[in-house]
């Protein structure tokens, strides 16, 4: 009699508990969207998975990379390297990080910034070094190398170099999200975010209005969600660029009262002249034994600065492709190792040359716009994104006094000026104005170019502040 009581409690909350189980796995289907995945992509997701790195410890998070033919007929394909976020990559936001150059490979910003993994000298133990302030913490982070011929990347049509330059790059970079987002369609849901420095100040404008334009006639395959962009030490335009850079050479006691004189009487920063070019060439000279891009930072003596010049990118742009051996020869000895190349899937095609941080193989760039300007307030106006743009203080190259006077010339109103932020420290970590708009302009203090780099900590809570779109903290601790 007990029994047949306790039968039919049972099977009187069997509905409820029949509703809980369906309600639950629903809530898991929309949350992850693997069980949807076709077979083709899950065996091509298995075939980009990275299950292990020579010198990689054990970690939690999954790692994929490999190619996105972005033109099938010119045999042209970007080489890319994705982490989940370290934990509920189902609900994270996807950030993809370009860096400048014109050139130089994001995977440079993977390795030497902030992705998880940090190459070490031969012999070092672990040989990777987890980053504990990789931004996969508080998101998807997708890395490309972008354009062809930097990095990894290639055209099998030598013709493509021809064309490249601003347009092309945006072109082939949003034909790389749209396959990319249809080999990983669980994540084409979540919010989409971009993020870059240097030359990418032109790059993510750029592919951001592209997205945009193409997002009107999209159908569901190839809309893609974004939200928001950021970009650091960016350049942005020639004008403010240059006449920032003198004046933050001569207000940081670089360069002489004759000398900043000299430039400001022979250049109108607008337009290229001998005799700009020869002062300017005399300012670059001053930085000899200092870190343009980091300059209150010690500087490598155990070799010299490695320039390769495009033609294409005059004056001043053509400094950006200089970089320090002496922070790229861990990384570059490490991604040229034929076993770590196999276990990322790269190189698949035999490139003739090896892997560099900044690219030999880009010898000019047909088309680099003097101002960005223009398409930053053409997405100011659509109203659809989170902008920030951030500047590390003591860059010498793209400095805060260039970023200050390009936003000035987009004649925004400041609905707060120059608000000092704290990190968790309780130290300044920089200032704030924020303008109408939405536009947010950030400063992060004692650091340089490759702000995540010497600001780990204080760019990784300014990221995710950006995402949460949260302001950053503004009430003194003292």
């Amino acid at each position: 009699m007990a029994l047949s009581s306790y039968s039919q409690y049972f099977l009187s909350l069997l509905p409820l508990l029949l509703t809980f189980v369906s309600f639950a796995k629903g809530n898991l289907s929309s949350g992850s969207g693997y069980d949807e995945l076709s077979s083709e992509i899950l065996a091509q997701q298995q075939t980009d998975e990275v299950v292990r790195l020579p010198g990689q410890i054990p970690v939690k998070f999954k790692q994929y990379a490999g190619y996105i033919t972005v033109n099938e007929t010119h045999g042209r394909a970007l080489f890319y390297w994705f982490f989940e976020a370290t934990d509920n990559p189902h609900e994270k936001p996807v950030l993809l990080w370009l860096n400048g150059g014109p050139g130089c490979s994001s995977i440079g910003g993977e390795t030497l910034e902030l992705g998880p993994f940090f190459p070490q000298k031969a012999g070092t133990k672990p040989l990777l070094r987890l980053n504990p302030y990789s931004w996969n913490k508080v998101a998807n982070l997708l890395f490309v190398e972008s354009p062809f011929g930097v990095g990894f990347s290639y055209t099998n049509t030598s013709t493509d170099f021809a064309e490249l330059g601003d347009t092309r790059t945006a072109k082939d970079s949003y034909t790389f999200l749209v396959n990319w987002f249809r080999r990983f369609p669980q994540f084409k849901s979540h919010e989409f975010y971009i993020a870059g420095e240097s030359y990418a100040g032109h790059y993510v404008p750029q592919l951001s209005e592209a997205i945009l334009d193409n997002n009107k006639n999209a159908s569901k395959d190839t809309f893609i969600n974004l939200k928001g962009f950021m970009i650091g030490n960016a350049a942005l335009d020639a004008e403010a660029d240059n006449e920032g850079a003198v004046d933050y050479a001569w207000s940081h006691a670089v360069i002489s009262d004759r000398l900043y004189h000299d430039i400001k009487s022979k250049c109108n920063f607008k337009i290229q002249s001998d005799g700009c070019d020869a002062a300017f060439s005399e300012l670059y000279a001053e930085y000899d034994g200092i870190d343009i891009y980091s300059i209150y930072t010690p500087i490598c003596v155990n070799g010299s600065i490695a320039q390769h010049y495009i033609s294409g990118i005059d004056g001043w742009h053509r400094k950006l492709l200089s970089y320090d051996p002496c922070s790229s020869t861990y990384i570059e000895t490490y991604l040229n190792r034929a076993d770590v190349q196999e276990a990322l899937h790269a190189n698949v095609t035999g490139i003739p040359y090896p892997w560099t941080r900044c690219s030999k193989e880009i010898k000019s760039w047909n088309d680099a716009a003097e101002s960005v300007l223009p398409t930053i307030k053409k997405l100011i106006a659509s109203g659809d994104l989170r902008i920030w743009i951030y500047s590390g203080d003591s860059d010498g190259i793209l400095p805060v006094t260039s970023t200050r006077y390009a936003l000035r010339k987009l004649g925004l109103k400041v609905i707060e000026d120059w608000i000092p932020w704290y990190s968790d420290n309780q130290q300044v970590a920089g200032r704030t104005t924020i303008y109408e708009k939405g536009l947010i302009f950030v400063t992060v203090r004692g650091a340089g170019h490759k702000v995540p780099m010497l600001a780990p900590k204080r760019s990784l809570h300014m990221v995710e502040h950006f995402l949460a779109n949260k302001k950053l903290q503004s009430d003194s601790p003292f």
